[in-house]
């Protein structure tokens, strides 16, 4: 049997991921934000009802600028909270199911330990909140939702921690590195795989069943940024400048950062059995995929 996948997102870590492993059983149509005006809920609307045989809908479309949000409220909720209600909407009118991408910025990062599902949000941004009225209006509206979250997504593609962290060390004589962040930072590949690996069993699965709801997709082991650094620089085998580490305190950014931004992966193998594959194995692929893609890092 094949799958078809509507997918709002084309170019993003996440989107691209995704058409990256499609093919075979499961056939995925993305939609870009020149196809689709997120911030038009009739255009949400109109984009599901007039797709065609769909199996099942997936938002890996999103507002990510974090700091950016604290100053345009307006549009990220609009993107991150009313675009995802209304494809909500329509697939429960037209009984499909539908997969939305979060984030564990619904969180404070004050808890002791990682985040379970059901553990109360508290945003300290605008992006965070944001995502959590998402949340809630998502699985209100459709009785087949599963809502993934994720934290600090990196791939080979876009504009994330390690693209950053190998400009920079190309281009300064010193680094300052985040050391008292810490979470499970997760490869934009692996949840794609889950997601595709997933389609054909969350397309069949009914109302009710377990599949659906919140869950938190991330990889099971923590780190902080400077451990990414780290590990990052040396499988890219790149003679980076001296590192110091410093604590979040010393960037001071618009929107307020969790300290603790660790989600808890048990329901994941619980329901799904699955478990991540460890952020030091996935970071050594994507590493490979830069070298790839550019050649070089040198």
């Amino acid at each position: 049997m094949s799958v078809r996948i509507l997918q709002f997102g084309a170019t993003g870590q996440l989107a691209r991921e995704m058409l990256d492993r499609a093919g075979g059983a499961v056939r995925v149509t993305a939609l870009s934000r020149a196809d689709v005006d997120l911030t038009d809920p009739a255009a949400v609307r109109r984009a599901i009802e007039t797709a065609g045989e769909v199996d099942l809908v997936v938002n890996a479309a999103g507002y990510t600028n974090v700091d950016k949000a604290e100053s345009e409220p307006d549009l990220a909720y609009a993107v991150n909270a009313r675009a995802p209600e209304m494809m909500a909407r329509a697939c429960q009118a037209r009984g499909l199911p539908f997969v939305h991408i979060s984030t564990d910025m619904v969180f404070s990062g004050a808890k002791q330990g990682p985040y379970i599902e059901t553990d109360l949000p508290a945003p300290l941004s605008v992006y965070g909140a944001s995502k959590l009225m998402g949340e809630q209006a998502v699985l209100a509206a459709c009785d087949r939702a599963l809502v993934g979250r994720v934290t600090w997504l990196f791939s080979a593609y876009g504009h994330n921690f390690l693209q950053i962290m190998l400009r920079l060390a190309r281009t300064q004589p010193a680094l300052k590195v985040v050391e008292d962040q810490r979470g499970r930072a997760t490869a934009s590949g692996d949840v794609a795989g889950f997601l595709i690996g997933q389609a054909g069993r969350l397309a069949k699965a009914p109302a009710g069943a377990p599949e659906w709801g919140l869950l938190h997709l991330v990889q099971p082991e923590s780190a902080t940024r400077l451990e990414m650094a780290k590990a990052l620089f040396d499988l890219a085998g790149v003679d980076a400048p001296p590192i110091e580490p410093v604590p979040t305190s010393a960037f001071p950014t618009p929107a307020r950062r969790a300290l603790n931004a660790e989600l808890d992966c048990t329901r994941l193998n619980d329901v799904f059995g699955v478990t991540l594959r460890p952020w030091r194995e996935a970071l050594a692929d994507v590493v490979a995929k830069i070298k790839q893609n550019e050649g070089a890092l040198a």
